[in-house]
């Protein structure tokens, strides 16, 4: 039987009189890659937010290698081990892309206000052991040698990297990727799912995945969960998922999948 890295149970987010997310359950396998899905409006972002802090649940509860999440900030959640990355890309531009993945190390180092300032051994060996991994990590994502170019003046495939080693810096045990390959070409597109699969293998993790390109979905999956307005309306493995009647009527619509019916 494998072991649930996160378990989402019951989980449901009203805005006032609209549900957002309703009583979806949910699970994510340790090492796995599970693929959210759903048209726009779905609720994916929504759940995204719910597990990492910035939106409380309404009702149900999230629990994170066996602890409960739902009741903690952001950078607790953070601290506990789970990272993201945005749909909309989100750097700090005018910093070196050395200097965004150093801040994604902020969460694990130690020295506080009086080390910042008198800055002891213990502290300046602190200092160089995040530098040294900085660098590790933008090699790892692809970056190396790019360390002093500002994040604005990189490609944006490059960003879409930087952003995930800032992520890997925080030194995660899941990490959530929200829309990760958009406004990609073909080649840069696949580059990335390699790198994600790769990933995952290299550093044990587990990830949680929002995509639209459903050839990414299919190609790196373990399994697919589908939302539509905020309820789980599918689950299975990607061969099973693009079968799926009701997935079709979300996506293309009831026509579609009774013309797709009568064709056969």
């Amino acid at each position: 039987m494998s072991v649930n890295i996160l378990e989402a149970a019951g989980i449901s987010k009203n805005f006032g009189g609209i549900v957002a997310v309703q009583k979806v359950d949910f699970t994510i396998p340790l090492r796995s890659i599970v693929s959210l899905i759903g048209p726009n409006g779905a609720g994916k972002t929504t759940f995204f937010n719910l597990v990492t802090g910035i939106y409380e649940p309404t009702t149900g509860k999230i629990t994170f290698d066996g602890k409960q999440l739902e009741k903690l900030k952001p950078h607790q959640v953070t601290q506990r081990g789970i990272a993201r990355t945005f749909q909309n890309i989100r750097l700090f531009s005018n910093m070196t892309a050395l200097e965004n993945v150093m801040v994604g190390e902020h969460y694990r180092l130690k020295a506080g206000l009086f080390g910042a300032i008198f800055r002891p051994p213990r502290v300046v060996k602190e200092e160089k052991a995040a530098y040294k991994k900085a660098l590790e990590l933008l090699e790892y994502v692809d970056l190396g040698g790019k360390g002093e170019e500002f994040a604005k003046n990189l490609s944006y495939g490059d960003q879409r990297r930087l952003e995930i080693g800032r992520a890997l810096a925080t030194d995660p045990k899941l990490l959530l990727l929200d829309e990760p390959t958009a406004g990609m070409n073909p080649n840069e597109t696949a580059r990335l799912t390699r790198f994600i699969d790769q990933l995952r293998r290299d550093r044990e993790i587990s990830v949680l995945l929002i995509e639209h390109d459903m050839k990414v979905v299919m190609e790196i999956s373990d399994r697919v969960t589908v939302l539509n307005f905020g309820k789980k309306i599918a689950e299975g493995l990607p061969a099973e998922i693009k079968v799926n009647t009701e997935v079709v009527e979300a996506y293309l619509g009831k026509a579609y999948s009774q013309n797709k019916d009568e064709q056969k």
